[in-house]
């Protein structure tokens, strides 16, 4: 059963052409209930989180598009509004549930995008089921390099702050067995990725440099890197236009239609 509500985005005057919510639903999907944003209509774009936020991240890409497709962004299991059942979550954890989730709204055929965390699930998708992957678009992706020794810092203060105050940790725990966050290296799978892919990338990120996507996009046989003139591991944010033009290019492209005017 679907668990169905909205969320306001915006008015007509203030997006014109676009859809003015974003659905709040909840499936079932394994053993976890599963929370997720739908918005728009036509071919299926799935975008997936990063380890330190939710599926709201994406609302107001998901405003931008669903005039052109429809947009899906769940929570990953463990996160936001999704069931947190477990001490630990691995890699293997978030492919499993999102494959799941795909598999039960039949969504095959589609455009994956993920930033960080979400980048390396996605990834594992493509590599897994080439055939339900029409295009792939991973930002500032996790898996490429280990996280930067300034990006681990950040990490653990923001960890060490929460602790100190009492509050609880709003993410879950990763586990160490399959290197954890930051240790989910792929370099070498990257050669047997088919799937046609965009690297988006921060100039500058804490986190993951650019020499990582570099060398990433050398290996991957049909690879474009587009570089965004920002600071930071969220360029899907800090250079948000160019980003939706980015997007609205390979669902146009994904799809056989011109690009979407």
């Amino acid at each position: 059963m679907i668990n169905r509500g909205m969320i306001d985005l915006c008015d007509q005057s203030a997006c014109p052409g676009m859809g003015q919510t974003v659905q709040s639903l909840s499936l079932k999907v394994g053993e976890d209930r599963i929370h997720y944003l739908k918005a728009g209509s036509g071919s299926p774009v799935l975008f997936l989180h990063g380890g330190a936020c939710d599926s709201g991240d994406w609302i107001e890409t998901m405003t931008a598009l669903s005039g052109y497709c429809t947009c899906y962004a769940p929570d990953m299991v463990g996160y936001g509004l999704s069931d947190s059942n477990r001490d630990v979550y691995s890699l293997g954890d978030f492919v499993g549930c999102v494959r799941r989730f795909i598999e039960t709204l039949d969504l095959g055929d589609l455009v994956l995008v993920g930033h960080s965390l979400g980048g390396r699930v996605c990834l594992e998708i493509a590599l897994q089921q080439p055939e339900r992957v029409r295009k792939l678009v991973v930002v500032d992706m996790a898996g490429f390099s280990r996280m930067a020794r300034f990006g681990r810092l950040i990490t653990y203060l923001a960890w060490a702050l929460r602790e100190l105050r009492g509050r609880p940790q709003p993410y879950p725990r990763f586990s160490k067995q399959d290197g954890g966050y930051g240790g989910w290296l792929c370099l070498e799978q990257l050669p047997a990725l088919k799937t046609p892919t965009l690297i988006v990338w921060s100039r500058y990120d804490p986190y993951y440099p650019l020499s990582a996507a570099r060398r990433a996009a050398e290996l991957i046989p049909q690879a474009r890197l587009e570089v965004l003139a920002c600071c930071g591991h969220a360029p899907h944010r800090k250079k948000h236009d160019t980003f939706v033009r980015l997007l609205l290019d390979c669902v146009a492209s994904a799809s056989g239609a011109g690009h979407p005017r």
